[in-house]
């Protein structure tokens, strides 16, 4: 067996449950496409307990930093399957198809970013590909990036970029950018950024590391365009379809959850935005981890672990 638990997202439930299960000397591994989750995308947190103000990047920081305290294995990549091959087994598949094997599983998957789906994406992910430019945008300063995307968050994240990059493309699938004029007025007065319009990423080339990107426009005219790191900024979704043959679901694609995170397949838990417990809100997402955490070891000591309620 790899892992004792193994917890699919980092956000702020995914990492409280792996600080839980870890302290518990469960040997615990987390799988996501980017740390932080959602908050990353919040500029200033003030009512999470116990912190000062700070930026929902720096607070995922905090997270992450305190998980890798207690032995915590975090890994970037994308689940696709998940499948049961026993009472206590469940072998988990990636998309570059490594397989990791463990004895429970919490799903704290929240929404994830929507991918490209192209050839490249998922071999370079890690290695110049990246959906967090706050995260990630630092590691190319005076380098060549593009942002996929148009929204106003794309477009937020692509004026963060540019104060690092020595050029930067913006490419997008329209004639004009979706984000709001004054957005893109900044972005436009911002003399290394140039907008790629009317065009969609077809291929991301490199050997051990990014460096160039294949799009193509309506016409099939394609253009490779250099670049050392692609920055994808097209949204979240939802996505359980690597357990809904596992997992009872809802018409969201929500994971059902019972108040202690137990799905309705033994040994599967899970929580936080993923799930279908109300308030999306960090701090919500976070007890919820906790829970999990607890129930996944109470469930894997076969019941015979403390109380997990107050003595009276």
């Amino acid at each position: 067996m790899d892992y004792d638990i193994i917890v699919i997202g980092a956000g702020s439930a995914g990492l409280t449950a792996a600080m839980y299960t870890a302290r518990k000397e469960l040997k615990t591994l987390v799988i996501s496409l980017d740390i932080g989750g959602q908050t990353n995308l919040t500029s200033h947190i003030e009512n999470y307990p116990g912190v000062e103000p700070m930026s929902g990047f720096e607070l995922m920081q905090k997270f992450e930093e305190q998980a890798l305290r207690f032995k915590v294995e975090i890994i970037k990549g994308k689940v696709t399957a998940v499948f049961k091959e026993s009472d206590n087994t469940f072998k988990i598949v990636m998309s570059d198809n490594t397989e990791h094997k463990c004895r429970a599983l919490i799903i704290t998957s929240g929404k994830i970013p929507r991918t490209l789906n192209v050839p490249g994406e998922e071999k370079f992910f890690g290695k110049g590909v990246s959906t967090c430019a706050t995260c990630d945008g630092p590691l190319f300063k005076c380098r060549k990036i593009a942002m996929i995307g148009g929204s106003n968050t794309a477009i937020e994240e692509a004026i963060e970029l540019a104060n690092e990059a020595s050029k930067l493309y913006v490419i997008y699938n329209a004639e004009k950018l979706a984000a709001n004029e004054e957005l893109v007025n900044k972005l436009t007065s911002i003399s290394n950024v140039e907008l790629v319009l009317n065009y969609s990423v077809i291929e991301i080339k490199g050997n051990r590391f990014v460096s160039s990107i294949i799009v193509q426009n309506k016409n099939n005219e394609k253009r490779e365009i250099e670049v050392d790191g692609v920055f994808i900024g097209l949204g979240y979704i939802v996505d359980t379809s690597s357990v809904k043959d596992l997992v009872k679901l809802n018409e969201k694609h929500e994971i059902i959850v019972d108040e202690r995170c137990n799905t309705s397949c033994e040994g599967i838990f899970a929580a936080g935005d993923v799930t279908t417990i109300p308030f999306k809100q960090t701090v919500i997402s976070a007890g919820e981890g906790a829970k999990a955490g607890l129930e996944a070891y109470r469930y894997l000591s076969g019941g015979k672990a403390i109380s997990l309620d107050w003595a009276h």
